[in-house]
């Protein structure tokens, strides 16, 4: 499957989902920042940060910024609107050396679910050092919680697609490839999410632009409601 065909089936898999969201959703947004991400840290940094401001926009919508790093540490952000204190958040963190922690990070936002729901999760990583069918497991669970983990990764290893595939499907999200020598697919990518976890085919409509990512989007929205 090539990068544009996979966009497209995870624009389809969103497209799908239920459309009636909560006016006021919580999305927590996770990001693999160990050493392999370095070369690309700063650019994607700046990405990410419009989508927390996209989300500001919004007004309807909690963003908690999660990251894992360096020797076993995994650190969450509280729950907040405020798009430009996420970014500020977001320009502090730099990369260190460790293994992935994929399953602390689906274990947080199970946890955080229990408090209050959580109506969708985005993971951007590179690489899977874990077991995967423990993974395998943590997605399933969230999947009965109806919480959707949508992933997109960076780069094309094997090992890390097959996991993430397996737990986008089995948390009922969708994976997605990005290349960072095409910001805007990324960009438009997390901010069809954002908009898309406030207020369903609504909010789509009304934030949509012709040339982005939400566009397409939008287009597959046209059909029967599922």
């Amino acid at each position: 499957m090539d990068s544009r065909t996979a966009i497209d089936h995870f624009l389809n898999t969103i497209a799908k989902r239920p459309t009636n969201a909560p006016r006021t959703g919580r999305l927590a947004f996770a990001l693999d920042a160990t050493m392999s991400r370095q070369p690309t840290w700063d650019r994607a940094s700046h990405i990410q940060s419009d989508m927390f401001l996209a989300a500001q926009d919004l007004g309807g919508l909690l963003v908690q910024l999660i990251y894992f790093r360096g020797f076993r540490e995994c650190r969450a952000s509280g729950w907040t609107d405020n798009g430009a204190a996420l970014a500020r958040k977001m320009a502090n963190v730099t990369c260190q050396g460790g293994l992935t922690q994929i399953g602390r990070v689906l274990k947080h936002v199970q946890k955080e679910h229990h408090k209050a729901p959580v109506h969708a999760a985005i993971f951007i990583g590179d690489a899977c050092e874990e077991n995967a069918d423990e993974l395998c497991h943590l997605a399933s669970e969230l999947g009965i919680l109806h919480v959707p983990v949508f992933v997109f990764q960076e780069g094309s290893d094997p090992t890390a697609t097959i996991a993430f595939k397996e737990i986008a499907r089995l948390s009922g999200g969708a994976w997605a490839p990005f290349d960072m020598n095409s910001p805007a697919q990324l960009r438009d990518l997390l901010k069809a999410v954002a908009i898309y976890a406030t207020g369903g085919r609504q909010a789509l409509q009304d934030q949509c632009e012709n040339t982005s990512a939400r566009q397409r989007l939008l287009e597959q929205l046209k059909g029967p409601t599922p």
